[in-house]
């Protein structure tokens, strides 16, 4: 199969309920890249970067989304941030000591909670959502932040390897009943026919063809998603400065470097006595 990082819109034409599809291939491999993530943990946020990816396809303005699955389980914090041109990142805190056997969903998490984060052009500060864990998967847990938020009933399918995440969502809309009485009961029992290993194997278009192929379904251009992480020595350098120059001295004489962690995008910035003595040399004056 060809390398798949792409979110396919479509529409149940006849039914009026909408939907979308998301393959993450490389751009999932790459968030995982160093992690040395266990396979549970790997899952659960490839699922969650399937399902954050479906939503920030929403996004109209420039901005970002970030999703936060704090729980006082073994895995204690799932994070996934996606902006309007569908770049990726995240990450995730397990306990290694917790996690131990074949746990579930709900055992992996424990009892907690889901916070949005929205901050687009236009905003005067960010939009921010907090929902409790309510489901025994992260696709029942954003099936119910889903449905609470929009007001809409919505259905979602997650699956992920360790070589690709997909998700499938559908929402039902206003006018569904009216269009086809029985038309959201029948998709929804030819999802529950969907399975993982399924999901991971098949090119989206041909998963929906093989899934719903006695109705209508208008397809839209894919929009590509990508994993997007790079260095930001300048955000470090500008963080340094803010500390001052006694603090980074001390810092130094304790360890002999300055380690800075940025654990979203897996990077370790390190810098030398050298190093932080130029963050605070005056600048060269300029010939005029």
């Amino acid at each position: 199969m060809p390398s798949l990082n792409h979110v396919h819109p479509f529409l149940f034409e006849h039914l009026d309920i909408r939907g979308a599809i998301v393959s993450l291939d490389s751009t999932w491999r790459s968030l995982l890249a160093g992690r040395g993530y266990p396979p549970a943990v790997a899952n659960l946020l490839g699922e969650m970067s399937a399902v954050t990816t479906l939503i920030g396809a929403n996004l109209k303005q420039p901005g970002r989304m970030t999703f936060q699955l704090r729980g006082e389980g073994p895995v204690n914090l799932l994070v996934l941030d996606c902006d309007e041109q569908l770049r990726l990142r995240g990450m995730a805190h397990w306990r290694p000591e917790a996690l131990h056997g074949q746990l579930l969903t709900p055992d992996l998490l424990g009892h907690g909670q889901l916070a949005l984060t929205l901050d687009t052009a236009g905003m005067r500060q960010p939009y921010q959502s907090l929902v409790p864990l309510v489901g025994d998967s992260i696709a029942a847990i954003f099936e119910h932040y889903l449905s609470q938020s929009e007001q809409q009933p919505t259905r979602l399918m997650l699956a992920a390897g360790p070589e690709r995440a997909v998700g499938l969502f559908l929402q039902k809309l206003p006018s569904a009943d009216a269009r086809d009485a029985d038309g959201w009961n029948r998709i929804q029992h030819m999802l529950a026919t969907l399975r993982a290993p399924e999901m991971l194997g098949q090119a989206p278009v041909d998963l929906l063809r093989r899934v719903f192929p006695e109705e209508d379904v208008r397809v839209y251009p894919p929009r590509p998603v990508s994993h997007h992480c790079p260095e930001d020595w300048e955000k470090v350098q500008n963080m340094l400065r803010s500390f001052g120059r006694a603090e980074c001295d001390a810092i130094l004489r304790e360890k002999g470097e300055i380690v800075i962690r940025d654990d979203i995008c897996n990077h370790n910035y390190r810098l030398d006595g050298a190093a932080v003595a130029a963050l605070f040399e005056p600048p060269s004056p300029t010939l005029h």
